[in-house]
Protein backbone atom coordinates (compact mmCIF):
# COMPACT_ATOMS: atom_id res chain seq x y z
CA UNK A 1 0.00 0.00 0.00
CA UNK A 2 1.52 2.98 -0.85
CA UNK A 3 1.56 5.71 2.04
CA UNK A 4 -1.16 8.32 2.34
CA UNK A 5 0.01 12.08 1.99
CA UNK A 6 -1.67 14.38 4.41
CA UNK A 7 0.40 17.57 4.79
CA UNK A 8 3.30 18.38 2.05
CA UNK A 9 5.42 21.35 2.16
CA UNK A 10 6.57 23.48 -0.60
CA UNK A 11 9.67 25.90 -0.47
CA UNK A 12 9.84 28.58 -3.10
CA UNK A 13 6.13 30.44 -4.11
CA UNK A 14 7.76 31.45 -7.53
CA UNK A 15 5.25 31.05 -10.54
CA UNK A 16 5.97 27.21 -10.43
CA UNK A 17 6.18 26.94 -6.74
CA UNK A 18 2.56 28.58 -6.73
CA UNK A 19 1.39 26.23 -9.19
CA UNK A 20 2.16 23.53 -7.21
CA UNK A 21 0.85 24.50 -3.80
CA UNK A 22 -2.60 24.65 -5.92
CA UNK A 23 -2.14 21.90 -7.44
CA UNK A 24 -2.25 19.94 -3.56
CA UNK A 25 -4.49 21.99 -2.32
CA UNK A 26 -7.22 21.31 -5.12
CA UNK A 27 -7.04 17.81 -4.54
CA UNK A 28 -7.73 18.28 -1.07
CA UNK A 29 -4.10 18.08 0.75
CA UNK A 30 -2.89 20.53 3.27
CA UNK A 31 -0.15 22.84 2.12
CA UNK A 32 2.61 24.39 4.29
CA UNK A 33 3.57 27.20 1.49
CA UNK A 34 7.66 28.32 2.59
CA UNK A 35 9.14 31.54 1.38
CA UNK A 36 12.18 33.35 2.57
CA UNK A 37 10.87 37.02 3.62
CA UNK A 38 7.30 38.54 4.05
CA UNK A 39 7.27 39.86 0.84
CA UNK A 40 8.40 37.04 -1.39
CA UNK A 41 5.49 35.08 0.59
CA UNK A 42 2.66 37.79 -0.41
CA UNK A 43 4.19 37.77 -3.79
CA UNK A 44 3.60 34.06 -3.43
CA UNK A 45 0.17 34.30 -1.96
CA UNK A 46 -1.07 36.96 -4.54
CA UNK A 47 0.32 34.56 -7.51
CA UNK A 48 -1.99 31.80 -6.02
CA UNK A 49 -4.92 34.28 -5.20
CA UNK A 50 -4.86 35.59 -8.83
CA UNK A 51 -4.71 31.80 -10.43
CA UNK A 52 -7.78 30.40 -8.47
CA UNK A 53 -9.83 33.90 -9.60
CA UNK A 54 -8.89 32.97 -13.12
CA UNK A 55 -10.13 29.63 -12.53
CA UNK A 56 -13.42 30.85 -11.08
CA UNK A 57 -13.79 33.49 -13.64
CA UNK A 58 -13.65 31.27 -16.66
CA UNK A 59 -15.98 28.75 -14.49
CA UNK A 60 -13.19 26.09 -14.56
CA UNK A 61 -13.78 26.13 -10.38
CA UNK A 62 -16.24 26.94 -8.09
CA UNK A 63 -15.84 29.87 -6.11
CA UNK A 64 -16.81 27.41 -2.04
CA UNK A 65 -13.99 25.22 -3.91
CA UNK A 66 -11.62 27.78 -3.89
CA UNK A 67 -12.17 29.34 -0.64
CA UNK A 68 -11.67 25.90 1.02
CA UNK A 69 -8.57 25.40 -1.14
CA UNK A 70 -7.66 28.82 0.19
CA UNK A 71 -8.08 27.13 3.65
CA UNK A 72 -6.05 24.38 2.99
CA UNK A 73 -2.47 26.17 2.34
CA UNK A 74 -0.74 28.02 5.74
CA UNK A 75 1.69 30.31 4.76
CA UNK A 76 4.80 30.67 6.65
CA UNK A 77 8.50 32.41 6.36
CA UNK A 78 11.50 30.31 7.48
CA UNK A 79 11.93 26.17 6.87
CA UNK A 80 10.95 25.44 10.47
CA UNK A 81 7.42 25.64 9.73
CA UNK A 82 8.19 21.97 7.18
CA UNK A 83 8.97 20.34 10.76
CA UNK A 84 5.66 18.01 10.31
CA UNK A 85 4.55 17.71 7.14
CA UNK A 86 5.06 14.06 4.92
CA UNK A 87 6.47 15.63 1.78
CA UNK A 88 8.65 18.52 0.84
CA UNK A 89 8.76 19.44 -2.69
CA UNK A 90 11.30 22.39 -3.34
CA UNK A 91 10.98 24.11 -5.91
CA UNK A 92 13.78 27.75 -5.63
CA UNK A 93 16.35 29.01 -8.70
CA UNK A 94 18.08 26.38 -10.54
CA UNK A 95 21.45 27.32 -8.40
CA UNK A 96 22.71 23.88 -7.61
CA UNK A 97 24.93 25.19 -4.13
CA UNK A 98 21.26 26.78 -2.94
CA UNK A 99 19.36 23.87 -3.56
CA UNK A 100 22.21 21.79 -1.31
CA UNK A 101 22.00 24.71 1.48
CA UNK A 102 18.14 24.34 1.51
CA UNK A 103 18.27 20.22 1.80
CA UNK A 104 20.49 19.99 4.22
CA UNK A 105 18.36 22.43 6.41
CA UNK A 106 15.16 20.42 5.10
CA UNK A 107 17.35 17.18 7.14
CA UNK A 108 17.85 18.91 9.90
CA UNK A 109 14.39 19.96 10.10
CA UNK A 110 11.80 17.75 9.03
CA UNK A 111 11.10 14.18 10.63
CA UNK A 112 12.76 11.34 9.47
CA UNK A 113 10.75 9.43 7.20
CA UNK A 114 9.75 12.74 5.49
CA UNK A 115 10.54 12.32 1.44
CA UNK A 116 12.34 15.55 -0.12
CA UNK A 117 11.68 16.25 -3.44
CA UNK A 118 13.31 18.72 -6.04
CA UNK A 119 11.69 20.67 -8.88
CA UNK A 120 14.73 20.86 -10.94
CA UNK A 121 14.32 20.80 -14.54
CA UNK A 122 17.91 20.12 -15.33
CA UNK A 123 20.23 19.90 -11.81
CA UNK A 124 21.19 17.08 -11.01
CA UNK A 125 19.05 15.12 -8.14
CA UNK A 126 22.07 13.10 -6.56
CA UNK A 127 23.96 15.94 -5.94
CA UNK A 128 21.58 17.89 -4.38
CA UNK A 129 20.47 14.38 -2.58
CA UNK A 130 23.94 14.02 -0.92
CA UNK A 131 24.01 17.27 0.88
CA UNK A 132 20.98 15.43 3.07
CA UNK A 133 22.10 12.07 5.44
CA UNK A 134 18.79 10.45 3.80
CA UNK A 135 19.81 10.19 0.11
CA UNK A 136 17.14 7.12 -0.13
CA UNK A 137 14.52 9.40 0.34
CA UNK A 138 15.46 12.02 -2.26
CA UNK A 139 13.39 12.45 -5.43
CA UNK A 140 12.82 14.63 -8.32
CA UNK A 141 9.17 15.32 -8.89
CA UNK A 142 9.29 17.93 -12.27
CA UNK A 143 5.91 19.80 -12.45
CA UNK A 144 5.60 21.74 -16.04
CA UNK A 145 4.53 24.88 -16.05
CA UNK A 146 2.02 25.93 -15.75
CA UNK A 147 1.26 23.05 -12.89
CA UNK A 148 -2.17 23.45 -12.69
CA UNK A 149 -2.97 22.94 -16.22
CA UNK A 150 -0.17 20.61 -17.63
CA UNK A 151 -0.50 16.90 -16.76
CA UNK A 152 2.71 15.71 -16.97
CA UNK A 153 5.02 14.91 -13.79
CA UNK A 154 8.63 13.08 -14.37
CA UNK A 155 9.36 10.94 -11.51
CA UNK A 156 13.14 11.27 -10.90
CA UNK A 157 14.97 8.66 -9.41
CA UNK A 158 18.39 8.51 -8.42
CA UNK A 159 20.68 5.21 -8.14
CA UNK A 160 19.94 4.90 -4.09
CA UNK A 161 16.60 6.36 -3.96
CA UNK A 162 14.20 3.86 -2.39
CA UNK A 163 11.72 1.85 -4.46
CA UNK A 164 9.30 2.16 -1.62
CA UNK A 165 9.82 5.90 -1.95
CA UNK A 166 8.96 5.86 -5.93
CA UNK A 167 5.81 3.88 -5.28
CA UNK A 168 4.66 6.34 -3.06
CA UNK A 169 5.32 9.61 -5.22
CA UNK A 170 3.74 7.72 -8.47
CA UNK A 171 0.60 6.51 -6.46
CA UNK A 172 0.75 11.00 -5.26
CA UNK A 173 0.55 11.78 -8.86
CA UNK A 174 -2.15 9.90 -9.28
CA UNK A 175 -4.08 10.97 -6.80
CA UNK A 176 -3.13 15.00 -8.24
CA UNK A 177 -4.85 13.79 -11.70
CA UNK A 178 -1.19 13.19 -13.43
CA UNK A 179 0.47 11.43 -15.68
CA UNK A 180 4.01 10.42 -14.33
CA UNK A 181 6.88 9.03 -16.01
CA UNK A 182 9.68 7.79 -14.02
CA UNK A 183 13.26 7.76 -15.14
CA UNK A 184 16.75 7.90 -14.30
CA UNK A 185 18.75 11.01 -13.00
CA UNK A 186 19.79 12.27 -16.56
CA UNK A 187 20.78 15.85 -17.49
CA UNK A 188 17.59 17.54 -18.62
CA UNK A 189 15.31 14.27 -17.94
CA UNK A 190 12.95 13.63 -21.04
CA UNK A 191 11.45 16.88 -21.83
CA UNK A 192 13.90 19.58 -21.26
CA UNK A 193 16.67 17.57 -23.17
CA UNK A 194 14.54 17.00 -26.02
CA UNK A 195 12.92 20.91 -26.13
CA UNK A 196 16.03 22.77 -25.53
CA UNK A 197 18.24 21.32 -28.14
CA UNK A 198 15.63 22.17 -30.34
CA UNK A 199 15.20 25.67 -28.88
CA UNK A 200 18.99 26.28 -28.82
CA UNK A 201 18.86 25.52 -32.87
CA UNK A 202 15.73 28.20 -33.31
CA UNK A 203 18.20 30.81 -31.49
CA UNK A 204 20.86 29.61 -33.48
CA UNK A 205 19.20 30.06 -37.13
CA UNK A 206 17.97 33.36 -35.53
CA UNK A 207 21.66 34.74 -34.75
CA UNK A 208 22.53 33.79 -37.98
CA UNK A 209 20.14 35.50 -39.79
CA UNK A 210 18.80 32.33 -41.23
CA UNK A 211 15.51 33.85 -41.10
CA UNK A 212 13.31 36.43 -39.18
CA UNK A 213 11.67 35.51 -35.36
CA UNK A 214 8.51 36.01 -37.30
CA UNK A 215 8.88 33.49 -39.72
CA UNK A 216 10.78 30.89 -37.44
CA UNK A 217 8.01 30.83 -34.97
CA UNK A 218 4.87 30.81 -38.22
CA UNK A 219 7.40 28.15 -39.21
CA UNK A 220 7.12 25.79 -36.39
CA UNK A 221 3.53 26.69 -35.76
CA UNK A 222 2.04 26.10 -39.21
CA UNK A 223 4.35 23.63 -40.14
CA UNK A 224 4.23 21.13 -37.37
CA UNK A 225 0.94 22.22 -35.13
CA UNK A 226 3.09 23.61 -32.30
CA UNK A 227 1.30 25.11 -29.62
CA UNK A 228 4.05 28.32 -29.91
CA UNK A 229 7.03 28.90 -31.49
CA UNK A 230 10.57 28.26 -30.62
CA UNK A 231 11.52 31.98 -29.66
CA UNK A 232 8.05 33.34 -28.39
CA UNK A 233 8.57 30.14 -26.06
CA UNK A 234 12.21 30.84 -24.99
CA UNK A 235 10.88 34.52 -24.57
CA UNK A 236 8.06 32.56 -22.10
CA UNK A 237 10.72 30.38 -20.31
CA UNK A 238 12.84 33.06 -19.75
CA UNK A 239 15.97 33.60 -21.72
CA UNK A 240 18.39 33.44 -17.87
CA UNK A 241 16.46 29.90 -17.10
CA UNK A 242 16.55 28.42 -20.49
CA UNK A 243 20.31 29.43 -20.38
CA UNK A 244 20.97 28.03 -17.03
CA UNK A 245 19.46 24.77 -18.11
CA UNK A 246 21.38 24.48 -21.61
CA UNK A 247 24.64 25.15 -19.66
CA UNK A 248 24.13 22.69 -17.02
CA UNK A 249 22.63 20.01 -19.33
CA UNK A 250 25.82 20.94 -22.00
CA UNK A 251 28.00 20.61 -18.56
CA UNK A 252 26.62 17.04 -17.44
CA UNK A 253 25.36 15.24 -20.46
CA UNK A 254 28.66 14.61 -22.17
CA UNK A 255 29.41 17.65 -23.59
CA UNK A 256 26.89 18.05 -26.91
CA UNK A 257 27.21 20.65 -28.83
CA UNK A 258 23.50 20.87 -29.28
CA UNK A 259 22.73 21.68 -25.90
CA UNK A 260 26.00 23.93 -26.02
CA UNK A 261 24.04 27.61 -25.49
CA UNK A 262 24.20 29.99 -28.66
CA UNK A 263 26.17 32.93 -27.93
CA UNK A 264 23.20 35.40 -28.72
CA UNK A 265 21.33 33.51 -25.69
CA UNK A 266 24.23 34.95 -22.98
CA UNK A 267 24.74 38.60 -24.80
CA UNK A 268 20.94 38.89 -24.23
CA UNK A 269 20.78 37.66 -20.62
CA UNK A 270 24.13 39.70 -19.85
CA UNK A 271 21.89 43.00 -21.48
CA UNK A 272 18.83 42.22 -19.68
CA UNK A 273 16.70 40.83 -22.35
CA UNK A 274 14.92 37.74 -20.09
CA UNK A 275 11.74 37.55 -22.71
CA UNK A 276 8.40 38.25 -20.97
CA UNK A 277 9.17 39.16 -17.35
CA UNK A 278 11.26 41.76 -18.33
CA UNK A 279 9.50 42.37 -21.08
CA UNK A 280 11.81 42.47 -23.97
CA UNK A 281 13.96 39.04 -25.18
CA UNK A 282 13.63 38.25 -28.89
CA UNK A 283 9.97 39.91 -29.26
CA UNK A 284 9.05 43.53 -27.50
CA UNK A 285 5.92 43.28 -24.84
CA UNK A 286 3.84 45.75 -23.25
CA UNK A 287 5.32 45.67 -20.12
CA UNK A 288 7.16 43.79 -17.60
CA UNK A 289 4.96 40.34 -16.89
CA UNK A 290 2.61 41.00 -19.71
CA UNK A 291 1.81 38.36 -23.02
CA UNK A 292 0.99 41.30 -25.42
CA UNK A 293 3.79 41.68 -28.03
CA UNK A 294 3.82 45.07 -29.25
CA UNK A 295 5.65 46.50 -32.30
CA UNK A 296 9.73 47.44 -32.48
CA UNK A 297 12.04 48.30 -34.51
CA UNK A 298 12.30 44.41 -35.97
CA UNK A 299 8.67 43.93 -36.84
CA UNK A 300 8.22 43.28 -40.84
CA UNK A 301 5.47 45.49 -42.16
CA UNK A 302 2.00 44.07 -42.06
CA UNK A 303 0.54 45.61 -45.10
CA UNK A 304 -0.11 43.65 -48.26
CA UNK A 305 1.67 47.10 -50.29
CA UNK A 306 4.57 45.82 -48.57
CA UNK A 307 4.42 42.50 -48.58
CA UNK A 308 3.70 42.66 -52.68
CA UNK A 309 6.87 45.57 -53.33
CA UNK A 310 8.98 44.37 -56.23
CA UNK A 311 6.68 41.49 -56.99
CA UNK A 312 6.19 40.53 -60.50
CA UNK A 313 1.82 40.38 -61.59
CA UNK A 314 1.04 36.61 -61.96
CA UNK A 315 -2.20 35.41 -63.55
CA UNK A 316 -1.32 32.36 -65.12
CA UNK A 317 0.64 29.11 -63.61
CA UNK A 318 2.17 26.19 -64.41
CA UNK A 319 2.28 23.02 -62.40
CA UNK A 320 5.22 20.21 -63.89
CA UNK A 321 4.36 17.19 -61.49
CA UNK A 322 1.91 14.04 -61.24
CA UNK A 323 2.18 13.21 -57.42
CA UNK A 324 0.25 13.55 -54.37
CA UNK A 325 2.02 17.48 -54.13
CA UNK A 326 1.81 18.85 -57.44
CA UNK A 327 -2.59 17.45 -57.42
CA UNK A 328 -2.69 19.76 -54.38
CA UNK A 329 -0.93 22.74 -55.62
CA UNK A 330 -2.96 22.51 -58.64
CA UNK A 331 -6.21 23.01 -57.01
CA UNK A 332 -4.17 25.45 -54.51
CA UNK A 333 -3.80 27.74 -57.54
CA UNK A 334 -7.25 26.95 -59.50
CA UNK A 335 -9.39 27.50 -56.46
CA UNK A 336 -7.88 31.12 -55.67
CA UNK A 337 -8.12 32.08 -59.48
CA UNK A 338 -5.47 31.25 -60.78
CA UNK A 339 -5.47 30.03 -64.33
CA UNK A 340 -3.42 27.03 -63.97
CA UNK A 341 -1.61 24.75 -66.49
CA UNK A 342 -1.07 21.35 -65.11
CA UNK A 343 2.00 19.55 -67.34
CA UNK A 344 2.45 15.82 -66.90
CA UNK A 345 4.53 12.84 -68.22
CA UNK A 346 1.74 11.15 -70.75
CA UNK A 347 -2.41 11.77 -71.10
CA UNK A 348 -2.83 8.90 -68.83
CA UNK A 349 -0.89 10.53 -65.94
CA UNK A 350 -3.06 13.89 -66.67
CA UNK A 351 -6.26 11.26 -66.57
CA UNK A 352 -5.07 10.72 -63.02
CA UNK A 353 -4.07 13.77 -61.59
CA UNK A 354 -7.58 15.38 -62.80
CA UNK A 355 -9.33 12.78 -61.37
CA UNK A 356 -8.01 13.02 -58.32
CA UNK A 357 -8.46 17.45 -58.60
CA UNK A 358 -11.91 16.36 -58.87
CA UNK A 359 -12.31 13.86 -55.98
CA UNK A 360 -10.79 16.51 -53.63
CA UNK A 361 -12.82 19.32 -54.98
CA UNK A 362 -16.36 17.27 -54.19
CA UNK A 363 -14.64 16.42 -51.02
CA UNK A 364 -15.13 20.05 -50.36
CA UNK A 365 -18.36 20.25 -51.50
CA UNK A 366 -19.59 17.55 -49.73
CA UNK A 367 -18.13 18.63 -46.26
CA UNK A 368 -19.86 21.94 -46.73
CA UNK A 369 -16.16 24.38 -47.39
CA UNK A 370 -16.85 24.84 -51.12
CA UNK A 371 -19.92 25.86 -53.16
CA UNK A 372 -20.78 23.99 -56.12
CA UNK A 373 -20.59 26.80 -58.45
CA UNK A 374 -16.80 27.42 -57.18
CA UNK A 375 -15.62 24.05 -58.08
CA UNK A 376 -17.14 24.40 -61.32
CA UNK A 377 -15.02 27.35 -61.75
CA UNK A 378 -11.78 26.15 -60.60
CA UNK A 379 -12.02 22.65 -62.47
CA UNK A 380 -12.86 25.68 -65.81
CA UNK A 381 -9.07 27.59 -65.03
CA UNK A 382 -7.12 24.16 -65.26
CA UNK A 383 -5.74 23.08 -68.32
CA UNK A 384 -4.37 19.14 -68.65
CA UNK A 385 -0.99 18.90 -71.26
CA UNK A 386 1.35 16.42 -71.37
CA UNK A 387 4.37 18.65 -73.20
CA UNK A 388 6.02 21.57 -71.58
CA UNK A 389 5.96 23.50 -74.41
CA UNK A 390 2.49 24.22 -73.15
CA UNK A 391 3.97 26.60 -70.26
CA UNK A 392 5.60 29.17 -73.03
CA UNK A 393 2.96 32.13 -71.96
CA UNK A 394 2.96 31.01 -68.11
CA UNK A 395 3.84 33.52 -65.50
CA UNK A 396 5.29 31.37 -62.84
CA UNK A 397 6.06 27.84 -62.92
CA UNK A 398 5.97 25.07 -59.69
CA UNK A 399 8.06 22.18 -60.46
CA UNK A 400 6.89 18.86 -58.13
CA UNK A 401 8.50 15.90 -59.68
CA UNK A 402 10.18 12.91 -57.80
CA UNK A 403 12.70 14.41 -55.34
CA UNK A 404 16.14 13.77 -58.03
CA UNK A 405 18.61 16.37 -58.66
CA UNK A 406 19.33 15.02 -62.25
CA UNK A 407 15.77 14.83 -63.04
CA UNK A 408 14.94 18.39 -61.51
CA UNK A 409 18.11 19.87 -63.43
CA UNK A 410 17.23 18.27 -66.46
CA UNK A 411 13.47 19.93 -66.29
CA UNK A 412 14.63 23.26 -65.24
CA UNK A 413 17.03 23.14 -68.48
CA UNK A 414 13.89 22.56 -70.58
CA UNK A 415 11.65 25.10 -68.58
CA UNK A 416 14.63 27.84 -69.11
CA UNK A 417 14.31 27.36 -72.94
CA UNK A 418 10.41 27.18 -72.95
CA UNK A 419 9.35 29.73 -70.73
CA UNK A 420 9.50 34.17 -71.44
CA UNK A 421 11.99 36.08 -69.82
CA UNK A 422 10.90 37.73 -65.79
CA UNK A 423 8.91 33.96 -65.37
CA UNK A 424 9.52 32.73 -61.32
CA UNK A 425 10.48 29.10 -61.76
CA UNK A 426 10.08 27.52 -58.55
CA UNK A 427 10.88 24.18 -57.06
CA UNK A 428 8.98 22.36 -54.20
CA UNK A 429 11.98 20.57 -53.16
CA UNK A 430 12.39 19.61 -49.35
CA UNK A 431 15.57 18.73 -49.32
CA UNK A 432 18.01 19.49 -52.20
CA UNK A 433 19.63 22.36 -52.73
CA UNK A 434 17.75 25.51 -54.78
CA UNK A 435 20.73 26.76 -56.06
CA UNK A 436 21.70 23.31 -57.62
CA UNK A 437 18.36 23.71 -59.80
CA UNK A 438 18.71 27.12 -60.75
CA UNK A 439 22.26 26.95 -61.62
CA UNK A 440 20.62 24.41 -64.46
CA UNK A 441 18.77 27.70 -66.04
CA UNK A 442 20.79 30.82 -67.44
CA UNK A 443 18.24 32.64 -65.54
CA UNK A 444 18.73 31.76 -61.90
CA UNK A 445 17.95 35.28 -60.20
CA UNK A 446 14.68 33.98 -61.34
CA UNK A 447 14.30 30.70 -59.21
CA UNK A 448 13.24 30.28 -55.78
CA UNK A 449 11.73 27.47 -53.77
CA UNK A 450 8.00 27.25 -52.71
CA UNK A 451 8.23 24.32 -50.25
CA UNK A 452 4.01 23.65 -49.71
CA UNK A 453 3.41 21.13 -46.96
CA UNK A 454 1.28 18.07 -47.39
CA UNK A 455 -1.53 17.47 -47.82
CA UNK A 456 -1.44 21.01 -49.87
CA UNK A 457 -4.85 22.30 -49.56
CA UNK A 458 -4.71 21.98 -46.06
CA UNK A 459 -1.54 22.95 -44.74
CA UNK A 460 -1.45 27.04 -44.56
CA UNK A 461 2.45 27.07 -44.38
CA UNK A 462 4.78 27.45 -47.61
CA UNK A 463 8.73 28.12 -47.18
CA UNK A 464 9.85 30.16 -49.95
CA UNK A 465 13.19 29.73 -50.56
CA UNK A 466 15.97 32.05 -51.64
CA UNK A 467 19.48 31.39 -53.02
CA UNK A 468 22.49 33.63 -52.89
CA UNK A 469 21.37 34.38 -56.83
CA UNK A 470 17.42 35.02 -56.27
CA UNK A 471 16.49 38.36 -57.20
CA UNK A 472 14.78 40.47 -54.10
CA UNK A 473 11.80 40.84 -57.40
CA UNK A 474 11.81 37.15 -57.60
CA UNK A 475 11.16 36.55 -53.45
CA UNK A 476 8.83 39.11 -53.54
CA UNK A 477 6.48 37.54 -56.13
CA UNK A 478 6.67 34.35 -54.25
CA UNK A 479 6.14 36.28 -50.84
CA UNK A 480 2.87 37.96 -52.42
CA UNK A 481 1.62 34.53 -54.67
CA UNK A 482 1.21 32.57 -50.92
CA UNK A 483 -0.21 35.97 -49.53
CA UNK A 484 -2.64 35.44 -52.92
CA UNK A 485 -2.99 31.63 -51.65
CA UNK A 486 -4.37 32.31 -48.46
CA UNK A 487 -0.92 30.34 -47.25
CA UNK A 488 1.87 31.92 -44.68
CA UNK A 489 4.64 32.50 -46.31
CA UNK A 490 8.00 32.43 -44.48
CA UNK A 491 11.29 33.09 -46.59
CA UNK A 492 14.55 31.19 -45.52
CA UNK A 493 18.11 31.06 -46.89
CA UNK A 494 18.76 27.94 -48.85
CA UNK A 495 19.89 25.37 -46.40
CA UNK A 496 19.28 22.20 -45.79
CA UNK A 497 16.14 21.53 -44.27
CA UNK A 498 15.16 24.98 -44.72
CA UNK A 499 13.40 26.32 -41.42
CA UNK A 500 10.82 23.51 -40.53
CA UNK A 501 12.78 20.30 -41.54
CA UNK A 502 16.12 21.36 -40.04
CA UNK A 503 14.27 22.53 -36.69
CA UNK A 504 12.14 18.92 -36.48
CA UNK A 505 14.42 16.40 -37.66
CA UNK A 506 17.24 16.68 -35.22
CA UNK A 507 14.39 16.32 -32.44
CA UNK A 508 13.32 13.49 -33.62
CA UNK A 509 16.49 11.92 -33.39
CA UNK A 510 17.41 13.02 -30.39
CA UNK A 511 14.42 11.05 -29.02
CA UNK A 512 15.37 7.50 -30.92
CA UNK A 513 19.41 8.42 -29.49
CA UNK A 514 17.47 8.20 -25.99
CA UNK A 515 15.37 5.59 -26.68
CA UNK A 516 18.44 3.23 -27.77
CA UNK A 517 20.07 4.56 -24.83
CA UNK A 518 17.50 2.77 -22.80
CA UNK A 519 16.66 5.96 -20.59
CA UNK A 520 13.04 5.81 -21.22
CA UNK A 521 10.86 3.69 -23.57
CA UNK A 522 8.92 4.90 -26.75
CA UNK A 523 5.35 5.77 -24.73
CA UNK A 524 6.72 7.71 -22.38
CA UNK A 525 8.64 9.78 -24.91
CA UNK A 526 6.01 10.27 -26.25
CA UNK A 527 3.86 11.17 -23.53
CA UNK A 528 6.33 13.74 -22.42
CA UNK A 529 6.31 15.64 -25.34
CA UNK A 530 2.49 15.86 -25.77
CA UNK A 531 1.69 16.33 -22.09
CA UNK A 532 4.88 18.27 -21.46
CA UNK A 533 5.61 20.47 -23.85
CA UNK A 534 1.93 20.58 -26.10
CA UNK A 535 3.13 18.34 -28.80
CA UNK A 536 0.43 17.31 -31.27
CA UNK A 537 2.08 14.17 -31.48
CA UNK A 538 5.07 12.32 -29.65
CA UNK A 539 8.36 11.48 -32.06
CA UNK A 540 7.91 7.76 -32.54
CA UNK A 541 4.21 8.65 -33.57
CA UNK A 542 5.56 11.17 -35.53
CA UNK A 543 8.39 9.33 -36.98
CA UNK A 544 6.06 6.10 -37.98
CA UNK A 545 3.87 8.52 -39.85
CA UNK A 546 6.08 10.28 -41.74
CA UNK A 547 8.42 7.21 -42.75
CA UNK A 548 11.89 6.19 -41.06
CA UNK A 549 13.21 6.23 -44.58
CA UNK A 550 12.36 9.83 -45.32
CA UNK A 551 13.38 10.78 -41.81
CA UNK A 552 16.77 9.00 -42.42
CA UNK A 553 17.35 10.41 -45.51
CA UNK A 554 16.64 13.77 -44.01
CA UNK A 555 18.66 13.88 -41.27
CA UNK A 556 21.43 12.13 -43.40
CA UNK A 557 21.36 14.93 -45.78
CA UNK A 558 21.47 17.97 -42.66
CA UNK A 559 24.28 15.96 -41.01
CA UNK A 560 26.05 15.76 -44.24
CA UNK A 561 25.48 19.42 -44.79
CA UNK A 562 26.40 20.64 -41.48
CA UNK A 563 28.85 18.23 -40.22
CA UNK A 564 27.80 18.16 -36.81
CA UNK A 565 28.70 15.59 -34.54
CA UNK A 566 24.90 15.79 -32.64
CA UNK A 567 23.31 15.63 -35.90
CA UNK A 568 24.36 12.13 -37.14
CA UNK A 569 21.79 10.08 -37.67
CA UNK A 570 20.44 7.80 -34.65
CA UNK A 571 21.97 3.56 -35.28
CA UNK A 572 18.81 2.76 -34.40
CA UNK A 573 17.39 4.40 -37.10
CA UNK A 574 19.62 2.98 -39.61
CA UNK A 575 18.94 -0.24 -38.26
CA UNK A 576 15.10 -0.04 -38.67
CA UNK A 577 15.50 1.04 -42.07
CA UNK A 578 17.68 -1.44 -43.02
CA UNK A 579 15.32 -4.28 -41.35
CA UNK A 580 11.99 -2.49 -43.55
CA UNK A 581 10.72 -1.15 -40.53
CA UNK A 582 9.16 2.22 -41.71
CA UNK A 583 6.68 3.25 -39.98
CA UNK A 584 2.56 3.11 -40.66
CA UNK A 585 3.70 2.22 -44.44
CA UNK A 586 4.93 -1.53 -43.62
CA UNK A 587 2.90 -1.83 -40.65
CA UNK A 588 6.21 -1.72 -38.17
CA UNK A 589 8.26 0.72 -37.05
CA UNK A 590 8.73 1.95 -33.73
CA UNK A 591 5.61 0.75 -33.45
CA UNK A 592 3.75 -2.15 -34.07
CA UNK A 593 0.97 -1.38 -36.92
CA UNK A 594 -0.33 -4.25 -37.88
CA UNK A 595 -3.45 -4.36 -35.80
CA UNK A 596 -4.53 -1.08 -36.64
Amino acid sequence: MAREFSTVGVVGLGTMGAGIVEVFARNGINVVAVEISEPALERGRATLTGSTDRAVAKGKLAAADRDALHERVHFAVGLDALHSVDLVIEAVPEHLNLKQRIFAELDRVCRPETILATNTSSLSVTEISVATTRPNQVIGIHFFNPAPVMKLVEVVRTVVTSPEVVADVEALCGRLGKVDVTINDRAGFIANALLFGYLNHAVGMFESHYATREDIDAAMKLGCGLPMGPLALMDLIGLDTAYEILDTMYRRGGRDRRHAPVPLLKQMVTAGLLGRKSGRGFYTYERPGSPVVVPDEATPPATEAALADGARAIAKVGVVGSGTMATGIIEVFAKAGYEVVSVTRGAEKSATVCEAVKTSLNKGVVRGKLAEADRDAALGRISWSATLDHLADVDLVVEAVVEELSVKKALFASLDEICKPGVVLATTTSSLPVIDVAMATQRPADVVGLHFFNPAPVMPLVEVVRTIRTSPEATATARAVCAALGKTGVVCGDRSGFIVNALLFPYLNDAVKMLEASYSTADDIDHAMKLGCGYPMGPFELLDVVGLDVSLAIQRELYLELREPGFAPAPLLEHLVTAGYLGRKTRRGFRDHSHR
